[in-house]
């Protein structure tokens, strides 16, 4: 079971107390802005239920952030091996993040992916984490370019699960960090 701790957050393993959370994430316009389709009730439970079923690989939990204060969820978070071979490595790791509209624009969601690569690269001993996201999906883009990943314009790619009802979301970048580059970056950002 995975648990980081953040100066503001506290990442946890999803609990059926989180329902209500996965649905208003699910079916948010704001929050959805850049994928195909929006979830009723019925279809997040559904889709709730079955999470809840699985056993995660260690390390690779679907995390909620939750204020450390008030203990109030706001998200969610994680590392994942998504399935998208020929466009990412069949061992690729991604890292990504949905949080509540209203807890936008905090820094949230960067703490917490700082927090997540940290995890990946020293716990789990990854290579290398990436993120993808809708080529003008700007609020996802800054959050990976201040935890530190570049984007590699060579691995940008139309995304297989988009539909073509959907053209404007089909294009996806890639961004990735090395565990090379990490230590080198926190090397650098380390006080003299």
């Amino acid at each position: 079971m995975t648990i980081i701790e953040t100066p503001r957050l506290i990442l946890r393993p999803c609990q059926e107390s989180d329902r209500d959370l996965f649905y208003e994430l699910s079916s948010d316009p704001d929050v959805l802005e850049f994928f195909p389709f929006r979830r009723s009730r019925e279809d997040a439970d559904a889709v709730f239920d079955i999470i809840g079923t699985l056993i995660p690989e260690a390390g690779f939990d679907l995390l909620v952030l939750t204020l450390k204060q008030s203990g109030e969820p706001i998200g969610f978070s994680g590392l994942s091996k998504p399935k998208l071979e020929p466009f990412l490595p069949e061992n690729a790791v991604e890292i990504g993040w949905r949080l509540s509209a209203q807890h936008w624009r905090q820094g949230y969601a960067s703490e917490a992916g700082t927090a997540l690569l940290r995890y990946g690269f020293e716990t789990l001993k990854l290579d290398e984490i990436v993120s993808i996201a809708v080529h003008n999906n700007h609020r996802a883009l800054a959050v990976m370019q201040r935890i530190g990943m570049h984007r590699d314009p060579a691995g940008d790619f139309d995304h297989p699960d988009i539909p073509a009802t959907h053209p404007q979301l089909k294009q996806h970048v890639l961004y990735r960090l090395s565990a090379m580059e990490w230590r080198r970056q926190q090397e650098q950002a380390a006080p003299n």
